[in-house]
């Protein structure tokens, strides 16, 4: 079992709430490449990230995951995002792993999820100190993305409920709050599982705020993906994905530059990359996350931990 610490580090003045994994074989004074975790649009770690940082302390990394401002246990107006922030979020939190004294300063990874996954990519490129990326099921383009969830009709009256809650904020300081459903309206199966595990989680019952959605609509990924080479980003999407579309991560895989992978998994929804949804589907994410993690990060006894747990 991995050594798992309550953590906390500050970001741009808002203290932020963190889980560290640490594999339970490691020794005084040893040093291990790390990976910072970052959830995705809802902003709850504990709802169905932690399997992620506890399988890869598992096979011998140091591991760190977070809340956002605004988000979990974290400081902030409560489910505020915006992108911007939540990218300076994981810069601060990198540099609060520099602090750990069994991470590896050199050898610091990132792996992303959903909306995190596009995070992670502006993050990777707008900071040297990333060595290697997994972002899974991305967003690459918050416009097309949230243009891709509504017909033509309901895209057209959202704009509209958009510009007066634009004047609304001017006029107030306040955004209007809406369901989150509201501003990521997705399939049946995307629905049930946040009616189900997302909602049920959650402790800022009165909504997100409409002001998310135009900082979504901001934010573009794919404009950053080409930076990040020549370190190594390897993408995972589900082809059945009916919240994030497939080809927002095609749109980010063509402006990779080498050396990229792309993984697609066939039958599976978007949530399926979790374990609380779709264990074997979780297996498959997390056996092409280790294994690029493997190639890429160099580590001195963590192969022979990875080895033992194959």
């Amino acid at each position: 079992m991995a050594k798992v610490t309550e953590v906390s580090f500050y970001s741009e003045g808002l203290k932020l709430s963190g889980l560290l994994y640490e594999p339970h074989d490691l020794k005084p004074g040893e040093k291990r490449p790390t990976v910072v975790c970052c959830h995705g649009y809802t902003g709850m770690k504990d709802v169905y990230l932690l399997p992620v940082p506890e399988r890869l302390a598992k096979h011998g990394y140091v591991a760190l995951t977070f809340d956002h401002r605004g988000f979990g246990k974290s400081e902030g107006v409560v489910a505020r995002l915006m992108p911007t922030e939540q990218v300076e979020d994981i810069r601060n939190a990198i540099t609060f792993m520099t602090t750990v004294p069994s991470v590896d300063t050199d050898q610091i990874a990132l792996y992303g999820t959903s909306f995190g996954g596009g995070n992670v990519v502006v993050a990777a490129a707008t900071d040297d100190r990333v060595c290697c990326v997994v972002s899974v099921v991305p967003v690459a383009n918050g416009l097309r993305w949230m243009k891709s969830l509504r017909k033509h009709w309901e895209w057209l009256k959202f704009q509209k409920v958009l510009a007066e809650d634009r004047i609304e904020r001017v006029l107030t300081g306040k955004s209007r709050r809406v369901d989150v459903t509201e501003l990521m309206p997705g399939d049946p199966h995307s629905r049930q599982v946040i009616q189900e595990k997302v909602k049920a989680a959650e402790k800022y019952t009165e909504g997100y705020p409409l002001e998310n959605a135009e900082a979504t609509m901001r934010h573009i990924p794919e404009d950053y993906v080409h930076a990040i080479s020549p370190r190594p980003i390897l993408f995972i999407h589900t082809e059945r994905d009916g919240l994030v579309p497939i080809d927002e991560c095609y749109a980010m895989f063509a402006r990779a530059n080498e050396p990229k992978k792309l993984v697609t998994i066939p039958d599976a929804d978007h949530y399926d990359v979790y374990e609380f949804v779709n264990p074997p589907v979780f297996e498959i994410v997390m056996r092409e996350t280790v294994a690029w993690y493997d190639a890429h990060l160099s580590r001195t006894g963590a192969k022979a931990v990875a080895a033992k747990v194959a």
